[in-house]
Order: structure tokens, then sequence, then C-alpha cells
């Protein structure tokens, strides 16, 4: 036996899994798959699959495009986590289904012994292949157990017994990892449905009118409804979300939201999806927020090939289980569309906090112009009321003239002149308003002048003048060193003069 990477000679598309190869080790090179991926990055071929909870259309949470399974399973919740959390749908197969029923709600299809043999080929494939019967077996399984790290390829290990398809969600993947996004908290009688647009944010804002008359339109043209748009807010790859309520006016006056649940029921209708694609909707779903019950669901069952223990530590590690719920991310392409979304996201946050800070900004100058107009009208203010106050003492003169003086008056004329008297005195208030006047202009001198003096040395002129001063400081050393010897001599000198005329005294006595 030798090895064979060429394609086995097959003329059906089955024929890959189900001819056992003679002689040879084949189906590397196979063109022909049998089975399609249990896990997918993509949208499910169900392109209904976005409701709450499904039956037969297997609708995910009106957030994401899938909780859910492949198209024709009655799996309502399923064991993924779509688009709707922050992440890429995470669909899977039939035979990976094994959910509780949670009160009768979610209906599962039973299939344990098909999930049984798929768990003991795999285990084969990677352990104890049988296909060649040699050595070269222990290769193989080293081979199937790369694929299965990879989360890629086929796993041959019997002649008789189909390859085992590897994908992203089997267990022994390595490509995976957890992460949290944030749980709507609308209600469903808010009635909010997000639609999204394979068009630019830009586009849908300059046709805003003509799309909220076409989804009019799209609700049959009935004057009772009014469609309303709550907001738009880019997506990667030059998608657009826009989030729509319906108003419904009654003929009584009153009126009231459609709730979302009712609203998303009629858009998945089969007529009226297609003329949502028409208009360039490629999904629509609910916004409305978890039950505790579902949040129970999610938490319990861990996503297809995701770990439980690693699920239960990302249960554990959530920073915020309130308002955070764990996440599972497969594959290098779920992890770059979730690094589109973040970096979508930080780009929005980034042109809202400039538009906050331009209007801070324009705040703060109209805070400066405003307080200067104020102080302005301050200024008029007192210097209208002097001019009126010089108004009313003409007036009053004019309207004393001729009278005599009045005891009030007289009364009056006193207090002020005993005040100014007190005003006048030479160690009451005049003199200490005038200290205070002078004490005042000469600190406002001392300061202009400070503030004037300002210079700029040349770092190479700065070094001039260090090397100087240090020459003349060491000059001075020198000279107050001589100016110490000598003094030590002159004190020398003086002290043998006083021996000399003492000895003298001393003969001549």
């Amino acid at each position: 036996m030798a090895f064979n990477f060429g394609a086995p000679s097959a003329t059906s598309g089955t024929a890959a899994a189900t001819a056992a190869p003679t002689g040879g080790f084949g189906g590397f090179g196979t063109t022909s798959t049998t089975a399609g991926s249990a896990f997918s990055f993509s949208t499910p071929a169900n392109t209904g699959a976005t409701g709450l909870f499904g039956g037969t259309q297997n609708k995910g949470f009106g957030f994401g495009t899938g909780f859910g399974t492949t198209a024709g399973t009655s799996t309502g919740l399923g064991t993924g986590l779509g688009t709707g959390l922050g992440f890429g749908g995470f669909n899977t197969q039939q035979q990976q289904q094994q959910q509780t029923t949670l009160g009768g709600l979610f209906s599962q299809p039973t299939q344990a012994p098909t999930q049984s043999n798929q768990l003991i080929n795999t285990a084969s494939a990677l352990s104890a292949p049988t296909l060649l019967g040699d050595e070269r077996d222990a290769i193989l399984a080293k081979w199937n157990q790369l694929q299965a790290f990879w989360g890629t390829g086929k796993g041959y290990f019997n002649n008789n017994i189909p390859p085992v398809e590897f994908t992203q969600e089997n267990p022994f993947c390595r490509f995976k990892a957890v992460g949290y996004s944030c749980m709507p908290n609308n209600k469903d009688e808010d009635g909010l449905v997000v639609l999204v647009f394979n068009k630019k944010e830009t586009d849908i804002r300059s046709q805003q009118q003509q799309l909220v008359e076409s989804l009019h339109k799209v609700l049959g043209g009935n004057q009772t409804l009014t469609v309303n748009v709550e907001g738009i807010k880019t997506l990667p790859d030059d998608q657009t979300e826009v989030v729509i309520y319906v108003v419904e006016r009654s003929p009584n006056g009153t009126s009231r939201r459609v709730p979302a649940t009712t609203l998303y029921a009629y858009f998945e209708q089969t007529n009226i999806k297609t003329q949502l694609q028409q208009l360039g909707v490629t999904l629509s779903m609910t916004r409305t927020e978890l039950s505790p019950a579902q949040i129970k669901q999610l938490l319990q069952n861990p996503p297809a090939g995701v770990d439980p223990i690693i699920w239960e530590q990302a249960k554990v590690d959530n920073p915020d289980s309130e308002k955070l719920i764990p996440v599972p991310m497969v594959g290098f392409k779920e992890l770059l569309r979730r690094l589109k979304v973040q970096d979508q996201m930080t780009k929005q946050h980034q042109t809202r906090l400039d538009i906050i800070s331009e209007d801070i900004s324009e705040l703060q100058k109209n805070q400066t112009t405003t307080m200067a107009k104020i102080a302005q009208y301050k200024r008029k203010l007192m210097d209208l009321s002097h001019r009126t106050l010089q108004v009313l003492i003409k007036q009053e003169i004019q309207r004393k003239s001729g009278y005599a003086i009045q005891a009030d008056e007289e009364q009056l004329r006193v207090q002020l002149d005993t005040i100014q008297c007190e005003l006048n005195a030479p160690t009451q208030f005049k003199g200490r308003l005038n200290e205070l006047m002078s004490q005042i202009r000469m600190q406002n001198h001392f300061g202009a002048v400070k503030s004037e003096e300002r210079y700029y040395i040349d770092a190479d002129l700065l070094r001039e003048i260090k090397q100087h001063l240090k020459q003349q400081q060491e000059g001075l050393s020198h000279l107050i060193s001589i100016i110490k010897d000598d003094l030590e001599d002159i004190k020398l000198v003086e002290h043998g003069l006083n021996e000399t005329i003492h000895i003298r005294g001393g003969v001549f006595s």
C-alpha cells in the first residue's frame, strides 16, 4: 500500500463517502462533499431565522441573526447565540440538538443514537483509525487530530464507514473564545423593530422620507398607521441599521404603538419579506429584552462545541451579569466580525465625543460673551443710576427753591456734616483708605514690572558668564587666603613687638 492524496474515482457526490478505497489512502483531494458544515459563519439558509422563538422556521432572538439551528429543525432556542448579541450566526446540526425542554416551550427531537454514533466515529478517527491496517494509521490519527484542532476537513478511519466531518463546533477545535455583549432592555410594547439595509448610512439618511413612505406602502398604506424612525446606526461592510416603530391611531383619537412581535410577524410573511428585500432589507428582527426563563436556558446549556468548563468560567467572569451575557466566538471570521463591530462602535463613540467637545467649546464661548455683557450692563446701570440721582437732585433743588430749611432737612445736614468730619479725620477712615489705595497702586506697579521683566540668555553666553563668575570666585578665594596669611604675620609681628617692649621695660626698671 502507498499513500495516495489524489481524488478517488467516484462518479457521484456520495461516492467519496460510501466507496471504500482499494489498496490505498484517498480522499484528501476529493471535490465531492457529503454533508455541509454543522457550524456556519454566514447567515443560515433559512432567511427567516431571526424571530424570537421559531417552530419550523427556526427564528432567533430579536437582536441577532440566530439563536437557532439550520433550516428544517424545530428547535426554538437551539444551542448557539447569533449576531444580535454582537456575533455571527451560531448554527448547529440536528445531530447536536440535545437540549432540555423548558416547560414544554422548547421541543427537541430525539437523536441520541445518531449523536452517539457521531461521537464514537470521532473518537475512532482521532485515536484508532483502521483504514490501512499498519503503522500508517498512527500518522492518519495525528492528521485527523490536526484537522479536528483546526476545525475543518474530513477524518477517514474505516473503509466501510463514511469519514467524520470536522467542523469548528467540534469539541476539539482550538480556535474558540467567549466574549460578552449587552442585552437589550426594550419592552415588547415599545414596538421597536430593527431593519438592516445593505446600504450606506449617508444614502439612508438622504432618502429617509422616501424610506418611510415605502415602508408605509408595505404596511398596506393604511391611514391609521404611521411609520417612525427611532434611530439609524452604521454597521460594518457598508450596512446600516434602522430602528423603526409603528403608531396606530384609533377612530376615537387615541394612539398606541404596534407591539414588536406583531410587527415582526407581519414583516416575516413571504410576500412582505420580498417587498422588503426589494427595498434593500437583508435582515429584520425585534429589539426586545430576554425573559428570565430565556436567560436561564441560555446560561444552563453551553453552545455547540464550547467546553462546559469554559462556559462555566465565562459565567463566573461576567463583569455585569444583569446587563451582559456571554457569547461564544468560534473561528477567525467571527473574531474579525467582532473586531469590525468594535471598531465601528469606537468610531461612533469618538464622533459623539467630538460633538460633545464642540458643544462644550461653544458653551464656553457663550459663557465668556455673557459674562462680558453682564459686566457691561452693570457699568451701564451704575452710570444710569448716577445720572438719575443727579436729575433727582436738580429736580429737588428746583422744587425746594424759595422755601426755608425745614427741621428734618437741618437734622439731615447735621448728620452729613458729622459723617464728613469723621471721614476727613487724619486717623479715621479717609486716612486708612488713602493708605490702602497707595498700597494697591504699589502692588499693581510691582506686578506690572515683574510681569514685564522677562529676559532670555543664550546658552553659550550663560556658560561664559558662569565661567567668568567662577574665575572671579576663585580669585576672591585666593585673595582671602593671602589676607588671612598677612593677618597671621601681622599678629606674629605684634606679638614679637609686645614681648620686646616688655623686656626693655624690665631692664630699664
